[in-house]
């Protein structure tokens, strides 16, 4: 027979319980936490910690062994599957527990669409989904991690790249049953379980997020055929992000704060493939001793491999958009009518 504390527990709503672990943290942590939810999620729980009321030590530590114990399970199922989860909770915490914290856990796994993906190898993945339609491909690769789906997405041919790339960003909402018909023709290699409710994935942002982290020579193709085969979409698409050949959309002063954290054997190896304009931006912002050695350095290289020449560049682009990220530089992406202050 249950206790009054379990009792207690299981009157607890979801988000009660998670306004509780909150409570349980320090400041700092959970601050940390709250930055991973949406906005009404943040008020829902924050309406939650301003309703509660004086909890009894032995709930908390109830509520917030409950939640150690999902966060357990979770981690066992992604190493090595549910059934692996419950021989490890079995002998951990008993038959019955193990079997209650896994009926808690399922309706949480059950919500994410491909979650089971997430311990997989992208190679795996590119083997499942390559012989698949674009739009099948695209409705995968939009549920996974930027890092994974730029994997998979860079080991497609370059025409499925593009057709891909296009349906990433021209997806708004994916319908229950068509995730779960996705499902079905891939059940038999992979399990999932579907949404109950249409999910928000994809658009032009979710493209963005994969072409920051495919490299060099995969971003230049989408883009290029993306200016082929939609123009919108590829000024669209290039307005989030940005390219090597930016840089010479920059002002004078944002370069400068540039060349001084580029590694220079970096910049002459990245310019050998540059467009004159790229070139003589550069130039016109360093020094005349500074530009002349640069020069010297690209005209003694020699001929290079294009490969070397595109990872050196995207080693600049992933720089300059962390000087972005932290505030230093503003990149204007919206236009001559855009207004920066």
């Amino acid at each position: 027979m249950p206790d009054a504390i379990d009792v207690q527990k299981a009157q607890l709503t979801g988000r009660q319980k998670a306004a509780i672990v909150l409570l349980s943290l320090s400041a700092e942590a959970s601050a940390q936490i709250l930055r991973f939810l949406d906005d009404e999620k943040i008020d829902q729980i924050a309406m939650e910690i301003a309703n509660l009321k004086t909890v009894k030590p032995e709930l908390r530590k109830a509520v917030v062994e409950e939640f150690y114990q999902l966060c357990l399970a979770q981690q066992y199922i992604l190493q090595g599957g549910v059934d692996y989860a419950r021989q490890i909770l079995e002998r951990a915490l008993g038959a019955h527990k193990a079997v209650e914290v896994l009926g808690r856990i399922a309706s949480v796994l059950g919500s994410v669409p491909f979650a089971f993906m997430k311990n997989m190898d992208p190679s795996q993945i590119l083997g499942f989904l390559e012989a698949e339609k674009p739009q099948t491909i695209a409705l995968v690769l939009a549920h996974l991690k930027p890092e994974m789906a730029a994997a998979v997405i860079s080991g497609l041919p370059p025409e499925l790249q593009t057709e891909t790339a296009m349906r990433i960003a021209l997806m708004d909402r994916t319908a229950p049953e068509v995730v779960r018909e996705v499902e079905k023709v891939l059940e038999r290699k992979m399990s999932s379980l579907g949404s109950e409710r249409a999910q928000a994935v994809g658009g032009v942002k979710a493209l963005v997020d994969v072409l920051n982290k495919v490299d060099r020579g995969t971003e230049k193709t989408i883009l290029e055929r993306l200016e082929r085969d939609d123009p919108e979409l590829a000024d669209e698409v290039k307005k989030l992000m940005f390219v090597f050949e930016d840089i010479a959309l920059l002002d004078d002063r944002t370069i400068q704060i540039i060349l001084r954290d580029i590694d220079m054997k970096d910049l002459a190896l990245a310019l050998k493939a540059a467009g004159e304009e790229v070139q003589n931006r550069i130039f016109k912002n360093m020094s005349e001793r500074a530009a002349t050695m640069l020069k010297e350095d690209m005209e003694f290289m020699g001929p290079v491999r294009l490969r070397l020449v595109e990872e050196a560049q995207q080693r600049i682009v992933n720089m300059i958009r962390r000087l972005e990220n932290a505030g230093e530089i503003v990149i204007s992406r919206g236009g001559e009518d855009e207004v920066v202050v």
